[in-house]
């Protein structure tokens, strides 16, 4: 699927939140190198999120090379937006979209990120942000997305997580993997806000058959145009703490509702500076 338009719309709107006497970036990179941003960066930037009309499936293009640059940069266009005049600023525009094979290879999707510093929430409020990123899932055919508290980084990959490691196996509600490109059908994980496509909420039996099984007081079920849904919990991002015993009940009965659909965590998943299993149990610490 096409989806250019409505990544574009989903990039002003961000713009648009995060505009005051200048914007917070200061560099961007379209699948290369990091480049300074200047006024015709921008140009570059639009033009990559509006690629030209008429593009065909790889199967069906006959420029060889051109299939080869595709596949071996392993995107069709990426486009990153960050600031590290003062290091990581806690913006960010990522886009990273899947080659156009007619089936995605090895269940790849695109992926969309966007970011705020929590400057920006404690300064605008849950509610305004909230209702803000409602606005802009509904502007995309997501399959599953999220938000919610994240260690930020100018980058798909995230911070180097031998430096976060103490924080991410206290905090359970504060995301470390920033997003998944091997995602297919599954759903990455559960967040403050949790939101479900059409196919990830038929396979929990619908908005009903999930409401029903959600009973922990502040747990919020709407539904999302385009028949998804969204699940929030609670009235605001929590990252919990298990020194104090904040387990993050709300989080624990949703992640048991959707474990069947939930990525499981890849069998030989190893971080640098994490002992061989704490990855897993960092994976699964809304389950176990």
């Amino acid at each position: 699927m096409e989806i250019a338009d409505q990544v574009s719309q989903v990039f002003e709107t961000y713009l648009r939140s995060v505009s005051g006497p200048s914007l917070p970036f200061s560099e961007y990179s379209l699948g290369g190198d990091t480049t300074p941003l200047r006024e015709d960066g921008w140009t570059r930037i639009r033009d990559a999120l509006s690629p030209p009309r008429g593009e065909r499936f790889l199967e069906d293009e006959d420029d060889d090379a051109y299939v080869d640059r595709r596949v071996k940069a392993g995107f069709q266009r990426m486009v990153q937006l960050s600031s590290l005049d003062a290091g990581v600023s806690g913006f960010g525009f990522f886009y990273w979209a899947r080659l156009p094979w007619r089936e995605p290879v090895e269940d790849e999707v695109s992926l969309l990120s966007v970011s705020w510093p929590t400057e920006y929430l404690a300064a605008r409020g849950s509610e305004h942000l909230r209702t803000l990123l409602i606005q802009l899932a509904s502007l995309l055919p997501f399959a599953s997305g999220h938000a919610g508290l994240a260690f930020s980084s100018p980058n798909l990959h995230g911070p180097p997580l031998e430096r976060v490691r103490d924080e991410a196996l206290r905090y359970p509600g504060v995301e470390v993997t920033h997003g998944q490109r091997f995602l297919g059908a599954w759903i990455d994980g559960v967040h403050w806000l949790n939101f479900l496509g059409p196919d990830a909420l038929t396979a929990q039996g619908g908005v009903e058959a999930l409401r029903s099984r959600l009973r922990t007081p502040g747990t919020l079920l709407q539904e999302m145009p385009g028949s998804g849904a969204l699940v929030t919990l609670g009235a605001e991002p929590d990252a919990g703490d298990l020194v104090q015993g904040r387990r993050l009940p709300a989080y624990r009965e949703l992640a048991h509702v959707l474990e069947a659909t939930l990525l499981p965590c890849p069998p030989q998943l190893t971080w640098r500076g994490w002992l061989p299993e704490e990855p897993r149990r960092w994976w699964r610490r809304f389950l176990d």
